[in-house]
């Protein structure tokens, strides 16, 4: 420890000698006349501190009555000694200072504009105020004495200090997050009316900074308590009026950048419909955000010299990526309707910022495999964004840089799984962490992983254009070589156990009382919807890859499993609308497996058993005459209706399958006899009346009834008895007269 200079020691004398409050701040000015800066060390700051004591510098702080001295001077006094002794981060968290945290707020609070020496004393509590809160203990102890609704309330109702106000509060709510806004979500929506107001009516360039300020608190915010608009919310329309004032003017990089910020803040969180306000020309900014962003990305990621130069506005690149991957989203959901020549420009400008992605992640790709760079944690998450983005663009764009992408994607795939496992990790460690009871008795968080790259499961953004991939050759064949297969089925297996999530069984002594069925978690039925897609996407790629790579399927052990699992585990989905798409995947993919693999299935296998059943629910129920007007045509039952569009050549593909299935394996016939599945197809078709059947439906269960009575000498017999005599004659099917008739 570093000698204490003797003046130091001259004044901490004298204040330990001081008998009185006079005499100690006395002594206080002889300090700074005595002790030069470049003595003031951590430990002569410390040693000053507490020779001064923090209970004189709080009697300073609370005088009000004093004789031939204004009590500003004594605060003013104590608050320039405390905020130059909060700068030692060891001082800042001193536990004097942090139980007494209230009076810096009541000041900040009872400022008034008028006053010059008013003024003084809140810039130092603020400096004060703000130096506490960079440490964590400060943070946590401004947090606990509602420092959030104070700051909201300054800047809600006055006009002096309240940037310094806004500072602390963004402070604060970055490091708390939503658990800021939990007591009270509507503080959130009164604050964002407030800054947006400002930001759309201030010309000056805090405007700027107002953008940046709402961008924090947007990310801060859960986006059920920012999406639940009353009506008197007006931040939406207030932000839009704001950054369309910015983004259509003549504006520098420190203009636009936070601009651009905030811009992907609130698409990300109200959807790119957000962006069309103007009722004249409704899709003007949306297209201008995209070709921003476009340009943007193409501007911070083309000749810099490499990922190190690029990491320094990485934010600002990625706040651009959201804005494209939610534009390609909007587009291809035909959410928006553009001419043709906006078509051309928005193509145009996303290809030139895609071709910017993909040549800087093709010299990263060659620089790790080359072991010319090792990659931090802030550039592997960055990676990732740029992976999510172009997934998106590929899932799309199905023939734009196709040799590129190849190229590309066993690096995109690494990294993907990477993010995977990890996520996946994350997920099974944050399940396990619950109330008192079961597995943690005490009640206490468990220790999660916080590795960025198990936030975000990238592996489940790039599924869509995986779907895409596996059917060209070149893309298949490195999925193959690379195992991704295997990695899909471990995923597949993930989702399922979100998807068929199970509540806790209840305890032993609540089982017969009387129980209110509780709803299920926003959240978990928010990842069991997110789940179900990502299995539908994996079951397409399973699909593509069993239809194109049949003798590899074949013969593949992996793909047996997957059939098992399928079999096992179908049955189990539980009927209900929402699992109808995933119900009817698993169902085909199950077929087309069991077409592949029919040299191995055994017929004292029950789950198959099972399984045929599940598949045959769904193929018997997706047509019905009972709900249609007039009770004589075909028609799609009502509850997949609303699906058709993703079920169609499910069900066409799932008949076709079934129908060669029975070829291979005759007993399976034994079940659909059994569910009574090919009497109810003759009883429905008996009520459909002539010329109304459409083809291709028709073709389908002719084709399917001609299979099955080629696999089972009963069925005949069984037809005849439901009158299919007059189905075939009433419906033209040649080829299954014949079958059953022989003439």
């Amino acid at each position: 420890m570093a000698a204490i200079p003797d003046p130091v020691k001259k004044c901490v004398a004298i204040l330990k000698a001081a008998e009185s409050d006079t005499e100690k701040l006395a002594a206080l000015f002889m300090v700074t006349k005595l002790v030069k800066g470049s003595e003031c060390s951590a430990a002569v700051r410390k040693l000053l501190f507490e020779a001064i004591g923090f209970k004189f510098l709080k009697r300073l702080l609370l005088t009000s009555d004093v004789q031939d001295c204004p009590p500003q001077v004594y605060k003013s006094v104590a608050l320039s000694v405390l905020s130059a002794f909060c700068k030692d981060p060891e001082l800042a968290i001193h536990p004097e200072l942090l139980a007494n945290l209230q009076m810096f707020l009541d000041i900040v609070q009872t400022s008034d504009a008028a006053d010059d020496d008013n003024l003084i004393i809140v810039n130092e509590a603020y400096e004060c105020l703000q130096s506490i809160a960079v440490t964590k203990p400060g943070l946590k102890a401004l947090f606990e004495i509602g420092a959030v609704s104070k700051m909201i309330e300054i800047y809600s109702l006055q006009s002096f200090q309240t940037d310094e106000a806004l500072d602390l509060l963004v402070t604060l709510v970055t490091s708390f997050g939503p658990k800021s806004w939990e007591d009270n979500p509507g503080a959130f929506h009164t604050l964002m009316n407030k800054i947006s107001l400002d930001c759309e009516t201030d010309q000056s360039e805090r405007k700027f900074h107002l953008c940046d300020v709402m961008n924090g608190l947007l990310a801060s915010c859960k986006q059920d308590i920012a999406n639940t608009f009353g009506e008197d919310t007006t931040w939406p329309a207030s932000v839009y009026k704001a950054l369309y004032d910015i983004l259509t003017s003549k504006i520098g990089k420190a203009q636009r950048d936070p601009a651009l910020k905030l811009a992907s803040g609130m698409t990300h969180l109200m959807g790119p419909k957000w962006t069309m306000m103007d009722e004249e020309n409704p899709r003007k900014f949306f297209l201008l955000l995209s070709q921003l962003a476009c340009v943007e990305v193409r501007m911070q990621l083309e000749d810099k010299g490499g990922l190190k130069a690029i990491m320094a506005n990485a934010d600002l690149c990625t706040a651009c990526f959201l804005i494209i991957e939610s534009a390609i989203a909007f587009v291809a959901n035909e959410h928006v309707e553009l001419e043709g020549r906006e078509k051309q420009s928005m193509y145009t400008a996303m290809k030139g910022g895609f071709s910017a992605i993909i040549s800087l992640l093709m010299k990263i790709q060659t620089d790790v495999n080359k072991k010319k760079v090792t990659l931090e944690l802030e550039e592997k998450v960055f990676i990732c964004a740029m992976v999510r983005v172009l997934s998106a663009w590929m899932a799309q764009e199905t023939s734009s840089m196709r040799d590129q992408i190849y190229q590309l994607l066993p690096f995109m795939l690494t990294l993907a799984n990477d993010t995977f496992y990890a996520y996946r990790a994350r997920y099974m460690m944050e399940k396990v962490r619950g109330p008192p009871g079961g597995s943690n008795p005490t009640g206490e968080p468990m220790e999660v992983d916080t590795d960025p790259l198990s936030q975000v499961d990238i592996l489940r953004f790039m599924l869509p254009a995986l779907c895409h991939l596996a059917v060209e050759e070149q893309a298949r064949k490195i999925l193959l070589d690379t195992k991704e297969d295997e990695v899909l089925y471990e995923s597949f297996a993930f989702h399922w156990s979100i998807v068929h999530y199970k509540k806790p069984p209840v305890p032993r002594a609540d089982r017969l009382k009387v129980r209110k069925e509780e709803a299920l978690d926003p959240k978990l039925v928010e990842d069991m919807s997110d789940s179900r897609t990502a299995m539908v996407s994996i079951c397409n790629i399973f699909m593509n890859i069993t239809v194109l790579e049949a003798k590899i399927v074949e013969e593949s052990s992996l793909f047996s499993q997957l059939l098992k699992f399928i079999f096992n585990n179908l049955p189990e989905l539980r009927n209900v609308p929402d699992n109808l798409v995933l119900h009817g995947n698993m169902a085909v993919l199950g077929l087309l497996l069991l077409k592949q693999q029919a040299k191995k299935i055994k017929k004292n296998d029950f789950s198959i058993c099972r399984y045929i059943q599940a598949t045959i629910r769904f193929l018997w129920d997706a047509y019905n005459v009972d709900e249609s007007n007039d009770s004589s045509t075909l028609v799609v039952a009502m509850a997949y209706k609303e699906h058709w569009i993703q079920l169609m050549e499910l069900w066409f593909l799932g008949m076709q399958t079934m129908s060669a299935v029975l070829s291979l394996i005759p007993w399976i016939s034994e079940f659909a006899m059994e569910s009574g599945w090919a009497e109810g197809i003759i009883d429905t078709l008996k009520k459909v009346k002539y010329g109304s059947l459409p083809p291709n439906t028709k073709s389908a269960y002719e084709d399917f009834l001609c299979h099955l009575v080629a696999a089972n000498n009963s069925v005949a017999s069984a037809l005849k008895k439901r009158d299919a005599l007059a189905v075939c004659r009433n419906h033209r099917l040649m080829e299954l007269g014949k079958k059953l008739f022989e003439d």
